[in-house]
This record gives C-alpha cells, structure tokens and sequence, in this order.
C-alpha cells in the first residue's frame, strides 16, 4: 500500500496510571487491537475480526475502547503487543495530527479508520493511518451490482445523500474508483455538503460536485447510475428533510434503466424507508453491511499483512449476519 509522509506526529506520552480509561487485561494475548471511539458498545467490529483472528488460529483479541479522550487511545499504541485499531468517531480526524504517515486514501479523504505500525526506512517504528471505508463502499457496489449496472456507471452521474464523515468516503469511491463525471449532493443541510466539496476539492477530486437545492433542479438532471445513502433511517419532519426527501424520490423515480443504490443504513434494520422507495421505483438496493464486512477485510489485510484470499471471507460473513438478524428479532419482538 502505497503511502504518504505527513511529519506531524504529536508526542503524547501518557503514564498507563493516568490514563481517564483503564487499559483492558491483555497479558493472556499475543497481540491486541482495539476500537477507539464514542459510544461504540453496540459495535460488531470485535466480532468481525475475532472470527477472523480465532478462524486463523491467532491469540488475538479486538477490544472495545470506549473514551472521549484522544490520548489514551494513542498510549495504548505504543503497547508491544499493538496490531492496530480501528478508529470511529469522534476521532476520525482528532488523530491525524498524531500519525507519522498517512495513505493516499486516508490523506485526501481528511478522515481515519485505521490506524496500524509500520517500520520506515531508517529502521523506527512509525504510527500509519488509512481510510479502508472508501474500499467498503468500492467492493460493496463492484461485487453485488449487476455487470450492465457496473458498466454504465464510469462517466456518468453519481449521487450522495448526506454530508457526514462517510459522505467524504463515499464521494472518494465514486469519483477515483468507480469513475463517476458527476456526484450530486443531497442533504437537508446545505453547510454540511458544501463543506464536503470544499474538502474534496482540496484534495484533488471535487470536480463536478453538485449539491442538488431543489425538485425543480433535479427533474433537469441525467438519472444517476449509481447512490450510496449515508443518513439514518428516520420520517422527515422539517421542511428541509421533506425537501431532500422529495429531490430522492425524483431522481429514484426518473424513466429509463434503474442503477444501485448502496443503503449504508443497516442498524437496526436494513429495511429503510429510502431503501423501501428505491426497491418501489427497481433499483438494486445493496445493504450497508457488505461495506462493513469489506471495510472490515481491508483492515485485517492491512494489520496482519495477508491478501484477500487468504482471510475466511465466508466464515466472517455468517457470523455477521446472524448476528444482524438475532439482534433484529430481538428489536421487532421488543
């Protein structure tokens, strides 16, 4: 993986003592890794790479960090035993001044789910950052899209519904892997997006990013071949959710053939409303777990140093779903 030096490391040398958190119990592990981040006590991520690690017969462990304070995540890293991290919010940004190099990925997106060691050229053992949510949005559209749906979306339109950390992912997907010319933007906060294409154009691929204002507006655009939505499932209520939901409803609706649309909403169902509208209007809807699972992948290629093939895809896969679909059982019935 190719890589990029940002030289701007912060010493945060804390005595474990100190530390808001106490460190988990780790001296029964070879290694550990962690999620850092707040709240995370419903995340899957522990279970995602324990299978993966127990399935390789690793004495590893994923554990749940759960703080608000940026430095004791970053004393847990200087640990021997440290694999590496995934990282949530609300340090997705907070903990780049703290690394040594960042990817190219996790440089021009602005935001870090990663985090892991590496050994520069002059022999020191350095602090690197990557974003593998870009690669979950890629591999979640390329393996579940129909190869007609896959071959129309270079140079054509794409579209984003959001203005969070993910959107900068998935706007990084669609643009440098998939190919779009054009991502539309829809939000019911107009700031939010064009922060986003701000960022995006800093970084070199916020060309021909459109925040969309109106139905009006999108009822004169091309259809978009392609849509990750990265909101929660919820009834609008406020005149600009009613907005954004009228300018979806459109663009879902326009005549011709229908595209994918990536719901990255999965929890604690898959089944939402703008899911339910593009399944009404023949869109392909791909659930927000197959980014999780592959944004999860990456991560155990990058912390452990193996290719693809070699990581028990199906295993991991199981596990997960039948973990989404008890927990749902256990939301509907309660």
């Amino acid at each position: 993986m190719s890589q990029t030096v940002t030289s701007t490391a912060v010493d945060a040398t804390i005595p474990s003592a100190m530390m808001e958190t106490p460190p988990p119990e780790i001296s029964h592990l070879d290694r550990v890794a962690y999620l850092f981040g707040y709240p995370i006590a419903h995340s899957l991520s522990p279970l995602f790479h324990g299978t993966i690690f127990r399935s390789l017969n690793l004495n590893y462990l994923q554990y749940l960090y759960e703080t608000q304070t940026l430095k004791d995540c970053i004393e847990l890293t200087k640990d021997p035993k440290f694999l590496g991290a995934s990282v949530t919010m609300p340090f997705k940004v907070a903990i780049i001044p703290y690394l040594d190099q960042l990817t190219p990925e996790g440089a021009a997106i602005g935001a870090i789910n990663t985090i892991y060691h590496r050994t520069s050229p002059s022999g020191e053992k350095i602090l690197c950052g990557t974003n593998t949510d870009c690669i979950g949005v890629r591999e979640a559209i390329l393996q579940n899209a129909s190869a007609a749906t896959i071959a129309s979306i270079k140079g054509s339109a794409g579209m984003v519904i959001g203005g969070g950390g993910t959107c900068r992912a998935a706007v990084y997907s669609l643009k440098k892997f998939l190919g779009c010319e054009t991502v539309y933007m829809v939000n019911r906060d107009k700031s939010e997006c064009d922060a986003v294409i701000t960022e995006c154009s800093s970084n070199g691929f916020g060309d021909n990013l459109l925040y969309i204002e109106s139905v009006e507006q999108a009822k004169s655009l091309a259809a978009p071949t392609v849509i990750i939505s990265a909101i929660p499932d919820f009834t609008p209520i406020s005149d600009d959710e009613h907005r954004a939901r009228g300018i979806i409803t459109e663009f879902l609706g326009k005549e011709g053939e229908k595209g994918v649309i990536l719901e990255m909403c999965y929890h604690p169902s898959p089944d939402t409303q703008i899911a339910a509208l593009a399944t009404k209007a023949g869109w392909q809807v791909v659930g927000g777990v197959e980014a999780m699972i592959n944004q999860g992948l990456e991560q155990d290629k990058v912390w452990l140093g193996v290719e693809l093939e070699q990581l028990p895809v199906k295993e991991v896969r199981t596990v997960v779903l039948e973990k989404l679909a008890n927990d749902r059982a256990k939301h509907a019935s309660s």
